[in-house]
C-alpha cells in the first residue's frame, strides 16, 4: 500500500518549532543555516539568540508552514525559554557532538525540566558539531538508546553539521514529521505494538471497508480501500504482494477471502516500525481522526438550544442500538455481559460507560449483565448529559446516519408548562435530602438493588431505567444531589433548567432530617422563582417501615398543603413497598405546570401581581366607559343640532 500525501490530511497548517540546550551547543548556527542556506561567518556577527525565522511553505513535501525559534539557556532568560517551549508543537534539543559534557546534561537537566514543564510536544535529539566529534566516539544508537528508553518523549535522534551542511534540512523534517506525523499515539516502543487506541481506529476503518462482512478485505475491497485514502489504485501484482509479505510473518493474517483484520493491523505495525507512519495516519485522518484518534471536532455538529431544552434519540437511533444489541448478544440471553459490551465498544477510542455516571447507572442481571432496557436507559442519559459524545459513540459503533436523524431537540419546559403538556420521553429528576434520608436508596431500589449494592462513589450518582405508565414507556433518570452540593448547584442560574421534577426525601423517624429537607425545598423553589425554571416537587418520607416522628409527619403535611403540592409520600425501601413512587414521578413530570411549590415570597408576588392587573383592568374599564359616554354625547349633541 503506498501513500500520497495531502496536506489537507493533517490539521496543522504552521508547524512552530523551539530549539533548546546548552549554551554554546550551536543552535543559533542551526537556525541561521536554515534560514539562510549557509553557515554564518563570524563576519556576519550572528546575534547571541536569532529572531524566529520561517520557512517557505514548499520547503517540505507536505507544504506546511515551519517557523523556528531560537533560545537562549542564560538564568535571565528563563521565563522566555518556558513560554516558547510551551508554545511550540516540537522541540529540537540539542547537544554538541565534541562536548559529551552537554549529552551528559539532556537526561540530568533538560528533559527532566520539559518533563517537569509537563510538556506534550515531541523532542527531537539533535547533536550539532558533526564535524567535531572524534571518530573513536561511540555510535549515536549505542549513546541514545538508554536515554530514549527512559525518556519516550523523544520522537527521534539525529546528528547534524551546520558547518559542512550535513543533515540540517533532516532536523527540521523531522521535527515538522514528529508533529504531523505523532508516534506517540499509534505506537508503544517499550511493547513494540501498535497501542489500543489505534488498534481500535483500525479496527473501526476495516469494518466499514469490510463490504460483504465476511471478516476478510478482498480484493476488490483491498483496491476500494487503497483509492479511498491514497487516490491511487492498487495492480493485482501490488495486492498480491501485499498478502505474500502479511502470510510469510503472519499466517493467519490472510485466507481465502482475502486480508483478515489480524492482517491489516500487522501491516500498520511494520509501517509504523519502518518509519512510514505518514501511511498510518493518512488513513486515520481519512476517516475522520485527529490526532488524540478520536474524530475530529468539526464532525460532531455545535449543537444550539436554551438551557431548558434536551435532546431525545429518535426511533431511527433507537432501532439502530437494538440492532447492535442483538448482534452482541453472542449467547442470546437477552443480556450484554462485561465481555460482550467491551466489545460492542472495541471499535470507539474507550468504552464510554467504563468511567461515572455511567459505570454504575442501570439495572444488571446477578451475572453483571445488562438488558436492553439498561442499555437504551444508559444511552438516553448519556444523550442528556452530553449529546455530542453520545453521537460521536454511535458513529464508532456503525451508525452511518447524520446527527438530525438520530437526535431529536426536546421542547422548552417553560413552553411545556405554559401548555401544561410535554412530549419528552426522558425525564431527568434531581434527588435533594440531607445525609442518611435515603437518597441513595431510592435510586438503588429504581435499579432493583439492595442499598447495600451501591458502590462507593464522590459527587453525584445516576440512575436510569424505564418506567410503565398509562400504555406507554418512559424513561426515568435520577440524579442524586448531595448535601453539600447544593449550594454550588444553586449557585448557577440555570442549574434546574434541565430538571422536570425533584424529589425532596427525608427520614421519617428523624424530625431533624425533615427540618433541613424542608430548607432545601424553600432554597430550590425560591430559586426557581427567581430564575423561571420552576419545577414540579414531591416530598418522600422514607423508612416508613420504622417508628416515625409524629412532629416530622405532621409539619412535612402542613408545609405540602402550605406550597400547594402533594402530600408527603411514604415508602419503606427495605419492605420493598414503594407506594408507586416511580409512577408517580413520571406523572407529575408529565403535567409540569402542576407541583410546583409556591413559597410565602412568590405568594406575595403573585398576589401583588393579580392586584396590579386588576386595578389596569379597573382603570380599562374606566377609561372605555368614558370614550363610550363621550361617544353617546357626541351623537346626542350631533342629533340635537339637527332637529334644530
Amino acid at each position: 500500500m503506498g501513500v500520497a500525501w495531502s496536506s489537507r490530511a493533517a490539521a496543522k497548517r504552521d508547524v512552530r518549532v523551539a530549539v533548546i540546550g546548552d549554551h554554546g551547543t550551536g543552535k543559533s548556527s542551526l537556525v541561521a543555516t536554515i534560514a539562510t542556506g549557509r553557515f554564518p561567518d563570524q563576519d556576519d556577527g550572528v546575534a547571541r539568540v536569532l529572531p524566529p525565522a520561517r520557512l517557505p511553505v514548499d520547503y517540505f513535501p507536505a507544504r506546511i508552514t515551519v517557523t523556528i525559534v531560537d533560545t537562549s539557556s542564560s538564568p535571565e532568560h528563563r521565563a522566555k525559554l518556558i513560554a516558547e517551549c510551551q508554545a511550540a508543537d516540537a522541540v529540537v534539543l540539542t547537544y554538541a557532538c565534541d562536548r559529551p559534557a552537554t549529552l551528559e546534561r539532556l537526561s540530568t537537566f533538560w528533559l527532566p525540566e520539559l518533563r517537569r514543564l509537563q510538556l506534550k510536544a515531541p523532542v527531537i535529539v539533535v547533536g550539532c558539531k558533526l564535524d567535531l566529534r572524534d571518530e573513536q566516539q561511540v555510535s549515536l544508537e549505542q549513546v541514545m538508546a538508554p536515554i530514549m528508553q527512559t525518556f519516550r518523549e523523544i520522537e527521534t535522534c539525529i546528528e547534524c553539521s551546520a558547518l559542512r551542511q550535513i543533515q540540517v534540512p533532516e532536523v527540521f523534517y523531522y521535527a515538522q514529521k514528529a508533529v504531523l506525523h505523532p508516534t506517540a499515539p499509534l505506537f508503544d516502543q517499550e511493547a513494540q505494538s501498535l497501542k489500543p487506541r489505534c488498534v481500535r481506529a483500525l479496527k473501526r476503518i476495516f469494518i466499514l471497508c469490510d463490504h460483504d462482512r465476511d471478516g476478510a478485505l478482498s480484493d476488490v475491497e483491498l483496491n476500494d480501500f487503497q483509492v479511498k485514502c491514497f487516490n491511487a489504485p492498487l495492480q493485482p501484482t501490488e495486492i498480491a504482494g501485499v498478502k505474500r509479505v502479511v502470510q510469510e510473518k503472519m499466517p493467519e493474517g490472510v485466507n481465502d477471502n482475502g486480508l483478515t483484520l489480524t492482517g491489516f493491523l500487522f501491516l500498520h505495525a511494520l509501517f509504523i516500525e519502518k518509519g512510514r507512519l505518514e501511511t498510518t495516519w493518512t488513513v486515520l485522518r481519512k476517516f475522520g481522526y485527529d490526532n488524540e484518534i478520536k474524530l475530529r471536532d468539526d464532525l460532531i455538529p455545535t449543537i444550539k438550544r436554551a438551557p431548558d431544552q434536551t435532546l431525545e434519540l429518535t426511533g431511527q437511533a433507537i432501532d439502530f442500538l437494538r440492532g447492535i444489541f442483538n448482534m452482541f448478544d453472542t449467547d442470546n440471553d437477552d443480556a450484554l455481559l462485561p465481555a460482550e459490551l467491551d466489545d460492542l465498544f472495541s471499535t470507539a477510542p474507550e468504552n464510554p460507560w467504563s468511567n461515572n455516571p455511567y459505570v454504575d447507572c442501570a439495572e444488571r442481571n446477578v451475572l453483571g449483565g445488562l438488558s436492553l432496557e439498561g442499555f437504551l436507559s444508559k444511552w438516553a442519559l448519556m444523550t442528556l448529559l452530553d449529546p455530542a459524545n453520545s453521537f460521536a459513540n454511535l458513529i464508532y459503533v456503525g451508525y452511518s446516519g447524520d446527527f438530525g436523524s438520530a437526535f431529536t431537540t426536546m421542547r422548552k419546559r417553560r413552553v411545556d408548562r405554559k401548555k401544561q403538556q410535554t412530549q419528552r420521553n426522558v425525564f431527568q429528576c434531581y434527588v435533594f435530602g440531607p445525609r442518611g434520608a435515603g437518597k441513595t436508596a431510592l435510586l438503588q431500589s429504581f435499579l432493583g438493588r439492595q442499598p447495600s449494592d451501591a458502590l462507593p462513589m464522590n459527587g453525584e450518582r445516576f440512575a436510569a431505567n424505564t418506567v410503565e405508565l398509562s400504555g406507554s414507556r418512559k424513561t426515568l433518570v435520577f440524579r442524586e444531589i448531595p448535601e453539600d452540593d447544593v449550594r454550588p448547584l444553586l449557585a448557577d442560574r440555570e442549574s434546574l433548567a434541565p430538571c422536570d421534577v425533584a424529589v425532596f426525601v427525608y427520614d421519617s423517624c428523624d424530625e431533624f432530617s425533615w427540618q433541613r429537607t424542608r430548607d432545601l425545598l424553600v432554597e430550590v423553589a425560591t430559586h426557581g422563582e427567581n430564575t423561571g425554571y420552576e419545577v414540579p416537587c414531591l416530598i418522600v418520607a422514607a423508612k416508613d417501615d420504622l417508628d416515625q416522628s409524629p412532629l416530622a409527619l405532621q409539619e412535612s403535611t402542613r408545609v405540602s398543603q402550605d406550597m400547594g403540592i402533594e402530600m408527603p409520600i411514604p415508602i419503606s425501601v427495605r419492605l420493598r413497598d414503594l407506594n408507586n413512587i416511580f409512577c408517580r414521578i413520571v406523572h407529575a413530570a408529565q403535567q409540569p405546570h402542576l407541583s410546583i411549590p409556591e413559597t410565602e415570597a412568590g405568594k406575595t408576588r403573585r398576589q401583588y401581581r393579580q392586584l396590579l392587573n386588576r386595578s389596569l383592568m379597573v382603570v380599562s374599564v374606566g377609561a372605555a366607559v368614558a370614550v363610550v359616554g363621550i361617544a353617546a354625547y357626541r351623537v346626542y349633541a350631533a342629533r340635537k343640532n339637527t332637529s334644530s
